[in-house]
C-alpha cells in the first residue's frame, strides 16, 4: 500500500506502491486513478482504504481534474467536501487538519511539501516542471502563512529513463537548465526531479528525495511501460492535528 510512508513536524506523508488494495487485473492491485472507469469499484475501496489509514472521512480525500497545468487549488475551512467537480489543477494546498491531499501519477513526479500549518500537493510531469507548478504550489502555500517549507519528492520516470526527443530537451532545459538528461542507453532524456530540486532551491525550500524510478520498478505504476492500462500512485499528505 505504501511504499513510502513517514511523519515530518509539520505532517504526514506517504507514497502509494501497486500492492494491498481491491483493484482486478491489469490494475491490481492498489489503483488510485479514475473512479469512472473500468476499475471504478476497486478505486473506489482503495480510496476508503487510504481515508481509514489516515483516520479522516473517504470523502476528505480531496483528489483533482489533473491537467498538466500549473493551477493551484485552496481547501478552504468550510469548502463542502468532497469537492464535486474535481477542480482541474495540478496542485492542492489547505490549511485544513481534516483532509488529505492527493495527487496522482504513474511516471509524473508527486511532491508533497509541508510547513508552519500549511501543506501542499503538486503533479509536476514535464509539462508542469516547465510551467511552475511546484513554484506556484509554494507561493500559494506562503500566502497562507507557511515558512520553513519542506518538500518531498517522490516516484518519477528517472532521467536514465525518460527518453524525449532531441527539440523537446532543448526547449524544455532552456527553461529549466537542471532538467537536462541522458538516457542510459545515450539519448536526450529530461530529470524532472532534477528539475523541480533547483527550482526548489531557488526558492530555499528542503527537499527530502523519496524518489524511485517508476519505469523501472514493478512495485510501481508505469503509463511508458505498462500502457494505457496502468493504474496510478498518488502522493498523500495530511497536515498534523485531529
Amino acid at each position: 500500500m505504501f511504499g513510502y510512508d513517514e511523519v515530518l513536524t509539520a505532517a504526514r506523508v506517504a507514497f502509494t506502491d501497486r500492492y494491498g488494495g481491491a483493484s482486478k487485473p491489469p490494475y491490481g492491485e492498489f489503483n488510485l486513478g479514475t473512479a469512472a472507469g473500468p476499475d471504478a469499484d476497486g478505486v473506489r475501496t482503495n480510496f476508503q482504504q487510504v481515508a481509514t489509514e489516515f483516520g479522516v472521512r473517504t470523502e476528505h480525500v480531496v483528489v483533482l481534474h489533473q491537467v498538466h497545468g500549473r493551477d493551484v487549488h485552496v481547501v478552504r475551512p468550510g469548502d463542502e467536501l468532497p469537492l464535486n467537480p474535481h477542480p482541474q489543477a495540478d496542485a492542492l494546498v489547505t490549511d485544513r487538519t481534516d483532509v488529505v491531499l492527493a495527487v496522482r501519477a504513474a511516471d509524473c513526479l508527486p511532491v508533497l511539501l509541508a510547513g508552519d500549518g500549511v501543506i501542499g500537493a503538486a503533479h509536476s510531469g514535464r509539462r508542469g516542471m516547465y510551467a511552475g507548478v511546484v513554484p506556484a504550489t509554494v507561493d500559494a502555500m506562503r500566502k497562507l502563512g507557511a515558512s520553513r517549507i519542506t518538500a518531498v519528492l517522490g516516484p518519477y520516470a528517472c532521467g536514465k529513463c525518460y527518453e524525449v526527443p532531441e527539440e523537446m530537451r532543448a526547449e524544455v532545459s532552456a527553461q529549466v537548465p537542471a532538467s537536462y538528461s541522458e538516457t542510459s542507453w545515450g539519448t536526450p532524456a529530461i530529470d524532472v526531479a532534477a528539475g523541480v530540486r533547483a527550482q526548489l532551491a531557488e526558492l530555499d525550500v528542503e527537499v527530502i528525495d523519496a524518489t524511485a524510478c517508476t519505469i523501472e520498478s514493478g512495485n510501481l505504476y508505469s503509463y511508458r511501460r505498462e500502457g494505457p492500462e496502468s493504474g496510478r500512485l498518488a502522493g498523500l499528505i495530511k497536515l498534523a492535528g485531529s
